[in-house]
């Protein structure tokens, strides 16, 4: 059962979220009597009057609620309604069994060799380094912000996996802001799920957490955050923190965590210059067995943005594009694959996540409720990675509301969904023809 206090401050801020999405009257009448009684995994548990109000909730308010409670940032997805006596709510006991959450995977490929360090990163690399060479000792906490795309990941996880291979008695725990508050969410929906909880975020010697920039506007996680850098923080355990932007700008941290922040190493990690953007191309094309001639290096470094991300899409786009039309990579050729890139990226101008899930569960004739669901069959995994793949190619979408949209899962599982599925079209023509026939289809070529 959880916490009362905690139950009703998750409450208040659904319900304020949902007060902005239905008429005043509606609300007065369905939404504000509903009695938040406990949670039950990522779901919300609500007592209402009568099944009449019950019926009428799901009918006719079921997907605001459930747009409120994703829109309100509290690590919930859904809803579910009780009535006292009913028998279609009926009311039970919520306590659910948890699988103890497995570590966020370390990408193995992150580490400081792979690292292109130019004029922008020299600081954040050495920094980085000094951290994995003696946690704890050196700079505590450090704080790494900047654009999304610009390698704060990478570097987390190349202290990890530096770690991993120098000392690998030392216990890291790298984990996302929203898994941090999924798992808090979880903790208090599980009977000792506190000290499990605690258990697993105060017993590291070293705390990596990526975007704490989403600590802002929840109160109850920012203080158990608190309570959790004090107490590795007081046995000089490593904590390491990512933002896309530096302590003072994130709104609604509370002083007592911006100052803990601001008490360590921050460093910031600048955009890449072109001449960094262009290592970086030799790199990554190294790690695919090819070279590319310096023009088109220069080609595809200019007018790329700061995203490293982007820029690795460029070449990704040309190598394939030698593939297809069988001929070497030259200047001429990169401009045909970048040309037919924005042509293509004019026609997604119309495309939406349910489109995309559409023509996935039509290609390969899934239910859209298995989709979004649980399930873990191997063909119901592998369109769902699909899916994930296809929102985060055709959709300017943040990751975190792609999770959102397939179920309510994490940012990570996203990340994973996306990196694997991008792999395996480069590797296997298969998967590279289902994933073009789904996107012609959303197209509608």
């Amino acid at each position: 059962m959880a916490e009362n206090s905690q139950l009703r401050a998750i409450w208040k801020q659904i319900s304020e979220r949902a007060q902005s999405l239905i008429r005043p009257i509606s609300f007065d009448h369905f939404i504000k009597p509903l009695e938040p009684i406990d949670l039950s995994g990522r779901k919300i548990v609500l007592k209402c009057s009568s099944e009449l109000n019950a019926n009428s909730i799901l009918n006719q308010y079921g997907e605001t609620l459930r747009e409120a409670i994703l829109k309100s940032d509290c690590g919930l997805n859904d809803f579910r309604l009780v009535v006292d006596g009913s028998d279609t709510f009926p009311l039970e006991t919520f306590d659910e069994e948890f699988e103890e959450l497995p570590p966020t995977p370390i990408n193995k490929s992150f580490t400081f060799d792979s690292f292109v360090v130019g004029s922008n990163t020299k600081l954040v690399y050495a920094a980085a380094k000094s951290v994995a060479e003696a946690p704890g000792e050196s700079f505590n906490p450090l704080f790494i912000y900047g654009e999304s795309g610009l390698g704060k990941t990478h570097l987390m996880h190349a202290i990890a996996n530096d770690l991993a291979l120098r000392a690998p008695e030392t216990k890291v725990l790298y984990t996302t802001c929203e898994n941090f508050l999924n798992d808090f969410i979880d903790s208090i929906a599980q009977k000792g799920g506190g000290a499990r909880f605690r258990n697993r975020y105060r017993s590291v010697d070293v705390l990596m957490i990526d975007d704490v920039q989403f600590l802002k506007n929840k109160t109850q996680v920012q203080e158990e955050f608190f309570h959790t850098f004090n107490e590795l923080s007081s046995q000089n355990k490593q904590i390491v923190l990512t933002s896309d932007r530096p302590p003072k700008e994130i709104a609604t941290l509370e002083d007592r965590l911006r100052t803990r922040f601001e008490g360590g190493m921050i460093v910031d990690i600048q955009p890449p210059t072109t001449e960094t953007k262009i290592a970086i191309l030799k790199r990554k094309a190294l790690d695919r067995k090819c070279s590319l001639p310096d023009d088109v290096l220069e080609f595809l470094a200019r007018d790329s943005g700061h995203d490293v991300r982007t820029l690795e899409g460029r070449l990704t786009k040309v190598i394939f594009a030698a593939k297809l039309h069988e001929e070497p990579i030259s200047l001429a050729l990169a401009k045909l694959a970048l040309s037919e890139s924005v042509a293509e990226t004019e026609e997604q101008e119309d495309v939406t996540p349910e489109k995309i899930i559409a023509a996935v569960c039509g290609y390969f004739k899934q239910k859209r409720e298995d989709l979004l669901g649980k399930g873990k069959k191997a063909d119901l995994v592998k369109a769902r990675q699909i899916c994930a793949y296809l929102m985060c190619e055709m959709l300017t979408l943040p990751l975190a509301s792609v999770g959102n949209i397939l179920g309510g899962r994490d940012h990570t599982t996203i990340m994973y969904a996306r990196d694997k599925m991008e792999k395996l079209a480069k590797l296997n023509d298969h998967v590279a023809k289902e994933i073009d026939d789904i996107k012609n289809i959303v197209l509608k070529k």
